[in-house]
């Protein structure tokens, strides 16, 4: 027989959403084990025997799980529903899996953005405690200094918190157009943060793109387009 697991978990592993939305959407009464509604987090489900449902919809034990890289262009939104009916991140994926994004880009950041139906992985990925590393590209205003490379390597304040140490370097300056490109690499996933580092050495952003997640490059990969790839993940 198959061994119980938590319900959030099986809502995470077969891509409804992260662990923590499944957590929510748990506590707000949206799911259902043999058609009774469910709502205490600690709640095991045989994923062989109970009937899952979320909104009234029956949730499919997932056979596979499936990884998709995609080069994420400008304009595009990473949720799977947007409330104000702009594109999304999804439209772009040729496929019938219910995937959910690995993380998020701001819609005017462009770059390596994974979605799966996997999440484990999600988890492993986006939190904090697992220190995946995310390399930006960043183009910003004004010729940058070496005091203010080095105010980004050891942190700088953010509203109410500080930036843990970056990895950055000069790419390049350009002292006709007044600007600079540098490549970031940080392992938080504070919204905006990148943007807000910048500004927060008097510099404003004027272009972003993820070049690498996880040690996952997307530099081979055309905006818009996507790669499956694979994960040796325990």
């Amino acid at each position: 027989m198959e061994e119980k697991i938590r319900l959030q978990k099986y809502l995470a592993n077969n891509g409804v959403a992260s662990r923590r939305k499944a957590e929510k959407m748990i506590l707000d009464g949206k799911v259902s084990v043999n058609d009774k509604v469910v709502t205490e987090l600690g709640t095991k489900i045989n994923p062989s025997l109970d009937k899952i449902k979320v909104n009234g919809k029956e949730i499919n034990k997932e056979s596979e799980h499936i990884y998709i890289l995609l080069n994420k262009p400008i304009g595009y939104v990473t949720t799977v529903k947007d409330q104000f009916n702009r594109d999304s991140v999804i439209d772009l994926v040729k496929t019938n899996k219910r995937l959910v994004p690995v993380g998020r880009l701001d819609m005017y950041t462009s770059g390596a953005l994974i979605l799966t139906n996997d999440g484990d992985f999600v988890y492993k990925v986006t939190h904090p405690k697992h220190e995946i590393e995310k390399t930006y590209t960043v183009t910003i205003k004004g010729i940058v200094k070496q005091e203010e490379v080095e105010k980004l390597r050891q942190g700088v304040k953010i509203e109410d918190y500080v930036t843990k140490p970056a990895k950055v370097k000069i790419l390049k300056t350009d002292e006709e157009k007044k600007q600079s490109r540098l490549e970031i690499t940080i392992h938080e996933g504070k919204n905006r943060q990148v943007r807000k580092m910048c500004e927060a050495i008097g510099h404003k952003v004027l272009a972003l793109h993820r070049s690498k997640i996880a040690g996952i490059e997307v530099k081979d990969i055309e905006l818009r387009k996507m790669e499956i790839f694979k994960t040796t993940r325990s």
